[in-house]
């Protein structure tokens, strides 16, 4: 597999040097030179999640590093469960929150964490990333105890939720928090600062775990296909995918791009809501960041948006073709009413998805929406909104009572730059 600096084409790497890289020259982010073509589509659909999915990496990195290895990478990582749950006679989710953290990126982290240990060969290195609400436990635990890995999570504090804070700034260990007072745009900008400063990748020889890592993307890959699998609608579904940094979109399309028949994509954001105002004006005006209830989508700028139009030129489509809606506040809380009174309990994200699902479907359509955390990790805003208690599953349970140990830093790069070199680097 090669890939290619989408900034700098003539950057290319292979699949483990991205990997290992997280970035290329300027900040560009790696994107497969080819995307796979699958053959006979049905066929690969009825079989087992984890067989399947082991099909689907191996077609993009099989003749790198061997069937062997793609295999054991594969049953390593997806360890866990998935699910699709019908709602009403229209619309299904896909639970993706069934693994150690509660959350869809348990399963980009993992796969991403036995890629880098087995490609680092010994290497120390610092995984560096930001978190806007789930990608941090996801990392966290994904490299917890990983021999020569450190890892230091960037987050805005006061900006997740309680719960969600304590899932990862409590491990320690090889486990670094900081709680940065601004939000996740700025602790993303310090993240890309440090990518290109020299002194940090010297002493930490830096590495980012977010969605802009590829091993993240290709895992994400398989439970679009998942999805399709599970359900009998005889007809390509129609997904909406709640969008923050928009790697999760990414993913889906480049599953579409392989062959995966999807009718079409929804890109639902909350009031952060720069795509779906640039796919109706053509114009990329970011707004300040808004703090929301679906905090894992507060997020003005989204770093994989350039790797979203790469995969539609790659398919030869235009920006039109993919929906971008956004909700509201107000409409957030009346889609997690609405989806309680049909018997099923979701958190924020999940409402956003279901809501622009339910306004997007026409006759005749089947939609999908993901459901990215267990409603627990909202439990303040899930309780509110709906007048009732949420039991804690065991994986929150554990952590609620342990201190938060992160340590603190503003959005000054400088600053924060003597931090790293003060308190990570060795």
């Amino acid at each position: 597999m090669k890939l290619y600096n989408l900034q700098h084409p003539e950057e290319q790497v292979t699949f483990a040097e991205a990997v290992k890289l997280g970035m290329g020259r300027d900040r560009g982010l790696f994107f497969p030179t080819e995307i796979p073509q699958l053959h006979d589509v049905d066929s690969l659909l009825r079989l087992p999640f984890l067989e399947r999915s082991c099909r689907i990496i191996e077609a993009w990195i099989g003749t790198e590093v061997g069937h062997a290895a793609v295999r054991q990478l594969v049953e390593k990582a997806f360890d866990f469960p998935l699910k699709l749950v019908k709602v009403d006679d229209h619309r299904s989710i896909l639970e993706l929150f069934h693994g150690p953290t509660l959350a869809f990126k348990d399963f980009g982290a993992r796969f991403m964490a036995q890629c880098l240990s087995e490609f680092a060969a010994g290497q120390k290195i610092t995984i560096l990333t930001a978190t806007s609400g789930d990608t941090g436990a996801a990392v966290a635990h994904a490299f917890y105890g990983l021999p020569g890995i450190r890892v230091v999570v960037l987050y805005p504090e006061g900006k997740i939720s309680p719960l969600q804070e304590k899932l990862f700034c409590t491990l320690g260990g090889n486990i670094h928090t900081v709680a940065v007072s601004s939000d996740f745009d700025a602790c993303q900008e310090l993240v890309k600062k440090s990518f290109v400063d020299n002194d940090l990748q010297q002493a930490l020889h830096l590495n980012s775990a977010n969605s802009i890592n590829i091993a993240r993307l290709l895992a994400q890959v398989c439970y679009y296909f998942e999805a399709v699998a599970a359900c009998d609608c005889g007809k390509p579904p129609v997904i909406a995918v709640p969008s923050g940094n928009f790697g999760n979109l990414t993913a889906g399309l480049l599953a579409q791009a392989m062959g995966l028949p999807v009718k079409r994509f929804i890109a639902a954001t909350n009031c952060n809501d720069t795509v779906p105002r640039y796919l109706s004006s053509g114009v990329w005006s970011p707004n300040p960041t808004a703090a929301t209830a679906s905090n894992a989508m507060d997020v003005a700028a989204p770093s994989n948006w350039p790797r979203v139009e790469a995969v539609l030129a790659a398919m030869g489509r235009p920006l039109s073709d993919l929906a971008g809606i956004a909700v509201s506040e107000e409409q957030t809380r009346e889609s997690l009413r609405d989806l309680k009174r049909l018997g099923y309990l979701a958190e924020p994200h999940a409402a956003v998805a279901a809501y622009a699902l339910q306004k997007s479907l026409q006759p005749g359509e089947h939609g999908i929406f993901l459901g990215t955390a267990h409603p627990a990790k909202f439990k303040e805003t899930v309780e509110q909104t709906l007048a009732l208690i949420i039991d804690l599953p065991a994986p929150l349970q554990a952590v609620s009572d342990r201190p938060v140990l992160s340590g603190r830093s503003g959005n000054d790069f400088d600053k924060f730059k003597d931090y790293l070199l003060k308190e990570i680097a060795d």
